[in-house]
């Protein structure tokens, strides 16, 4: 399996894009995931943001990120499609996303619903809404070969019997599923029993432990974690992630396993980056550099 990491680590670090491709090259990883922005930001512009925007030349930035010996595990691009501007809002983001992360060298983009039951929407109509979003995304996908997937981050997405309806939205292989360990614990789910439903679906994996104190305040109140104040291994969902990567490993998975946790500008996430490595090591399970 491949390791990575999403740069929203570091995003109260105030960290730039560039800066983090230099934290990736240090630690010696090769994988690195980040959020889009359409459009403009003064934080962005400023050098105080870890995404990218999609102004900035793809070929350009592929050619730099070689130069730090790192490409793309898959870009964030999850705009909630459940919502009435879904549609207008969230579609466009996704397949301007689709061009620019082809030309950037990412085999992945990620989407996702919104954190809460939508308002004026019967689940029902938001389903089929998002149907009609979908349909339209896997079309320029699988003309660009751009593997979509869904996370489980919202109110349908971590529900596994919503999830395996969205999945079947299309009869494509380009529609598949972003696994997340935190997001689906905080729902209320159990993590491994969510993944044994979808291990045939899984093409990226988000690694997130979460903390005692925020399982006892949220868990099965929330649907999804914006970061996760926890390293890897020093939380209750450890043994969780454990099991789910003995599932990865005897499915068969060589994908990218992106970490996600606040990085307090390095140690926190050096701390997971140092316990996934030492815990795929324990369960025999070899590390594509």
């Amino acid at each position: 399996m491949k390791i990575g990491f999403h740069t929203d680590a570091f995003n109260t670090a105030y960290f730039s894009f560039e800066k983090c491709l230099a934290w990736a090259q240090k630690n010696g990883l090769h994988y690195i995931e980040c959020g889009l922005i359409d459009g403009v930001s003064w934080i962005h512009g400023l050098g105080y943001q870890p995404h990218v925007a999609m102004y900035e030349d793809p070929l350009l930035l592929r050619k730099k990120m070689e130069t730090y010996g790192l490409r793309f595990s898959q870009v964030d691009a999850a705009y909630p499609l459940s919502g009435k501007d879904g549609p207008i809002r969230g579609v466009p983001y996704v397949l301007k996303a689709i061009q620019w992360a082809h030309l950037a060298g990412s085999p992945c983009v990620d989407t996702t619903d919104g954190l809460e039951q939508p308002k004026d929407l019967t689940d029902d109509q938001a389903l089929d809404m998002m149907k009609r979003s979908y349909e339209q995304i896997i079309e320029v996908a699988e003309a660009y070969q751009m593997t979509i997937n869904i996370e489980p981050h919202g109110y349908f997405t971590t529900k596994p019997q919503i999830m395996q309806k969205m999945l079947a939205f299309c009869d494509s292989p380009y529609l598949r599923m972003n696994m997340d360990t935190g997001n689906t614990f905080i729902a209320g789910q159990d993590p491994v029993s969510f993944l044994k439903n979808f291990l045939d679906k899984v093409s990226h994996v988000h690694l997130k432990d979460v903390s005692e104190s925020l399982a006892a305040a949220v868990r099965g109140e929330q649907t999804g974690i914006a970061v996760s104040h926890c390293s890897l291994g020093g939380g209750v969902n450890a043994d969780n992630i454990r099991r789910c990567l003995e599932l990865l490993r005897d499915h068969g998975y060589q994908g990218t396993l992106s970490i996600e946790c606040e990085g307090q500008a390095g140690p926190m996430i050096e701390q997971s980056l140092q316990w996934l490595r030492n815990t795929l090591t324990e369960l025999k399970i070899p590390i594509d550099d």
